[in-house]
């Protein structure tokens, strides 16, 4: 039986329906080439953006993102492969050259961010790509502990702020409901280049060293640069910059109207007003609970992901050969990256963000604990399937969730992104300390630090959505107040 408090809510939605209703055809007026479509023709024209959108602007990132991934991870395949030896370093210089990459990655982010927010995309992301991708071709040129560790430097400094500007780009073009699937598009990329990376260092690292007088490390290094620089070449073509500045060389003037008018409804009617310094966005999202919320779960997501860069020797412990521990490290991420795709189109379907990634991120808990329960090889890889899928769907989920709740103006949102980005780096300065290979096969404290991230993400995911809650109250009572009836929902 219907309750008085379910009578209202459905009054309450059928007003704000109407409401949106109202507002999108009010938004429309503003947009000239626009006013006088019928809904057919605007329909049209959504779907033409889209597929522009789909097929220039989706492709070239999530190549450029997967080239951003293995650029960052080669020089580990370049370490089983001698690079460490020919360099003369100690474990010490090493470990000390991989955490300067995360000094510059976790400097550069933020201001490197709210620049490009308020440029040009389309000329600095290419150029970025393009620097770090130079640096990357110049390291097999090094003789020294030293010249390694400035490379790797300069590398975190120019690959710092491209993951929060492709996140930032991908909630201004696409929107609350389409986000989160084209997010899982490009964020598993990452997943893809695991299994890449793996293939590339077996072709080249065993093919390849003395040819032409150049170890295999240093051809391995010198390709992925020269792939990288192609692709960034490519994307002076293929990127846009934002729909308020984006010029007829993307879109006609028709499809340029409806991508702005695209962008308004999605936010509820705010404009893209990102007018002020630079400074003001980051000062808004330093203020905004949703920033350090966000910021936590981002961290909290990441230590959970903690087991991926000892992925290869937690595989070796299951007791295979050593062509099949190669081999059987690529179906996890494999099926993470369709679970992935299932789960973020759900999401943004439904509009619904928090259990998603509690009912993701509960998956790979329980991968943990099996992992250090049980020496059965069939118990113990079903949980590596577990442990891949959990976190990755969470990160990209927590990705789309925070470019929603906060949609203008667009240099808080990029700082918010790049701020919740380097919050979550900082767990790669400890998290390493805790896989031990005295612990094989179970990883007792690798297990535990993974449990660890799993319940925190759960925390401050309850957390971001008791906030959006009490906002969206605030709002209804201000309705109640006012009697008019707004566009605009934090999402939860």
């Amino acid at each position: 039986m219907a309750t008085d408090s379910d009578s209202k809510r459905s009054v309450e939605i059928i007003k704000v329906e109407d409401a949106n209703i109202n507002a999108e055809a009010g938004y429309l007026q503003r947009y000239p080439l626009l006013a006088n479509k019928t809904d057919d023709e605007l329909e049209a024209l959504n779907k033409a953006v889209l597929k522009k959108l789909d097929w220039k602007f989706l492709p070239c990132i999530t190549i450029m993102l997967l080239m951003n991934y293995l650029d960052r991870i080669n020089v580990s395949n370049a370490r089983l492969a001698g690079m460490q030896e020919d360099l003369g370093m100690t474990d010490v210089e090493w470990s000390a050259g991989i955490s300067l990459f995360y000094v510059g990655y976790i400097i550069s982010q933020v201001p490197g961010n709210v620049i490009i927010a308020k440029s040009s995309p389309r000329v600095l992301m290419p150029c970025i790509m393009l620097a770090w991708s130079f640096v990357t071709i110049s390291m097999p040129a090094a003789k020294s502990p030293w010249a390694f560790m400035l490379c790797r430097l300069l590398i975190g400094i120019t690959e710092g702020p491209f993951l929060p500007v492709i996140a930032l780009m991908t909630s201004s073009w696409y929107t609350k409901e389409e986000s989160p699937l084209r997010m899982g598009i490009w964020h598993a990329g990452t997943i893809i280049s695991n299994v890449f990376s793996g293939l590339l260092a077996a072709g080249i690292l065993t093919n390849m060293d003395n040819v032409a007088g150049l170890h295999a490390w240093q051809w391995f290094l010198l390709l992925e640069g020269i792939v990288s620089i192609l692709v960034a070449i490519a994307g002076f073509w293929l990127l846009p910059n934002f729909p308020d500045n984006t010029g007829t060389y993307f879109f006609t003037e028709e499809e340029q109207q409806m991508s702005q008018y695209r962008a308004l409804v999605s936010a509820g009617g705010k404009s893209e007003d990102d007018e002020g310094d630079m400074w003001d966005g980051v000062w808004q999202a330093v203020k905004d609970p949703f920033t350090w919320f966000f910021a936590g779960m981002h961290f909290s997501l990441i230590i959970a992901q903690s087991f991926k860069d000892f992925f290869p020797s937690i595989v070796s412990t299951l007791g295979f050969g050593k062509v099949e521990t190669y081999l059987v490290q690529a179906p996890p991420y494999v099926i993470a990256y369709f679970v992935t795709l299932l789960v973020s189109w759900s999401s943004g379907k439904r509009l619904e963000h928090c259990w998603h990634i509690i009912g993701s991120i509960s998956v790979a808990l329980i991968g943990a604990v099996v992992m250090i329960s049980t020496l059965n090889v069939g118990a113990r890889y079903f949980s590596l399937i577990l442990l891949c899928s959990g976190p990755f769907v969470g990160l990209n989920i927590q990705l789309s969730w925070e470019t929603t709740v906060v949609p203008r103006p667009r240099t808080k949102r990029a700082a918010l992104i790049a701020i919740a980005n380097c919050v979550s780096s900082v767990s790669h300065w400890f998290s390493p300390y805790f896989f031990l290979r005295s612990q094989e096969p179970r990883y007792q404290m690798g297990g535990g630090i993974i449990i660890a991230g799993c319940g925190l993400t759960i925390i401050f995911s309850l957390l971001a959505k008791f906030w959006a809650e009490r906002k969206n109250k605030a709002i209804e009572k201000e309705e109640e107040r006012t009697g008019e009836v707004t566009t605009w929902r934090f999402a939860t």
